[in-house]
């Protein structure tokens, strides 16, 4: 079977280096490619390969320099990454130009995934393509094209959650009645995936959906310490979150989730947030990270950010922001521009946190963006070196002119 810009060289390459084993492309691709062929979807594009073997991924890969010469005709440059607690190997190989120049490849292991708690890692053994694909998050991403052992094209569809199905219907499906207590994290792939591709939850998965979130079958509560979060709960959740972000739709996925109510699983005052839009529209402006935005207006957002285990640095920065929002509500407010610069720019105050705060309040002060934007950029008229060419010395005297020259310039800015 011909893939659109995918070289036949390289599928039989990777037919070949598998040696008799069985080998299928797995998840999107499949997908994407029956939506082109039987649904008139347009073709959106390949950005890697993702591919499932019974047995050893590396095995593969050990033998795959000697097919790819064999296939192409001559030695084809390949880098590889394993990744040896899941049995995957990330593959960046450099055909030539007229075949598409770099291209990524995902090769795993098949597996099977037991729970041992809701919301925690899976345990994971080897399994069978059947089984790898029972650990999926919806039905039609757990269908397969298992190539046929030899170097041919014949392939057969492997579709054992009704995936075919549910894309005529264009439905999204979770796989079995506990896939959402395992792990929580399908939700926000299912919006991703309904954002992308058009598609609806069904009811049952709807309704999944809503019996999960309200029975909340965790151990781990939200309010509970932010360290002790399950994985699907915390950096796995974050993953997902940060990967909706990045791609677009993303605003109608995060309407999806919060029409859905999963934005609980962050935190209720996310989940009822109608100014979403608004914060991530200034976030975006502002050039900082999306979901540091979201997370800056949750009730609690630095125990959110602690969970979720944002970088260090965007913790900094929101707890620089709560200091400040304290600051507007229980001080007395400056009244012009220069004491609005002696405010803003005291020590352990940094322009990110300043900037969050405009994302995060719910009535703008002009004043924030005035010195965001303008005010913090204006300088002394006269430079450190030309006031000791007057005859000034280095010192605090110093320093303190040049703070008076600047706010003479500032005078007057609204």
């Amino acid at each position: 079977m011909q893939i659109p810009d995918v070289p036949p060289q390289l599928l039989a390459a990777l037919v070949e280096a598998a040696a008799g084993q069985r080998l299928a492309l797995v998840g999107g691709v499949v997908r994407d490619l029956l939506l082109h062929r039987h649904h008139q979807d347009p073709w959106r594009g390949l950005p890697d390969l993702d591919l499932v073997v019974e047995g050893q991924a590396v095995e593969l890969v050990a033998r795959l320099p000697a097919a790819l010469e064999h296939q192409f005709g001559e030695p084809i440059p390949l880098r590889q990454q394993p990744h040896g607690r899941y049995g995957t190997v990330e593959l960046e190989l450099q055909l030539p130009q007229d075949l598409g120049g770099s291209w990524l490849v995902d090769l795993a292991s098949a597996r099977r995934e037991v729970y041992p708690e809701p919301a925690h890692n899976p345990v994971v053994s080897s399994g069978t393509l059947e089984q790898d694909l029972a650990r999926r998050d919806v039905t039609v991403n757990a269908m397969a094209l298992a190539f046929a052992p030899g170097g041919s094209f014949e392939v057969l569809l492997l579709d054992p959650h009704g995936g075919q199905a549910d894309l005529a219907r264009r439905q999204l499906r979770f796989l079995h009645s506990s896939s959402l207590a395992d792990d929580p994290t399908r939700m926000v792939r299912a919006a991703r995936y309904s954002a992308r591709l058009g598609m609806e939850l069904a009811p049952d998965a709807l309704e999944q959906i809503h019996s999960v979130l309200t029975c909340w079958p965790w151990p781990w509560q939200i309010g509970d310490k932010p360290d002790d979060a399950p994985a699907a709960l915390a950096t796995r959740l974050r993953m997902e979150l940060e990967l909706l972000l990045e791609r677009a739709p993303w605003s109608q996925a995060l309407r999806q989730l919060q029409h859905w109510g999963v934005l609980g699983l962050l935190d209720q005052q996310l989940q009822s947030d109608p100014q979403w839009r608004r914060r991530l529209h200034w976030a975006r402006r502002l050039q900082l990270p999306l979901l540091l935005c979201l997370v800056a207006n949750a009730q609690d957002p630095l125990a959110l950010a602690r969970r979720l285990q944002l970088p260090q640095r965007q913790q900094v920065w929101l707890s620089q922001m709560v200091c400040l929002q304290m600051k507007l509500v229980t001080e007395a407010l400056p009244t012009g521009a220069e004491t609005w610069c002696d405010w803003l720019e005291a020590p352990g105050l940094s322009a990110k946190a300043v900037a969050l705060t405009i994302v995060a309040s719910p009535v703008a002060l002009p004043q924030l963006s005035h010195w965001l934007f303008h005010w913090r950029h204006i300088q002394s008229p006269i430079s450190a070196s030309d006031l000791m060419g007057m005859g000034w010395q280095p010192g605090p005297s110093l320093g303190a002119e040049l703070k008076r020259q600047r706010f003479l310039n500032l005078e007057g800015c609204q």
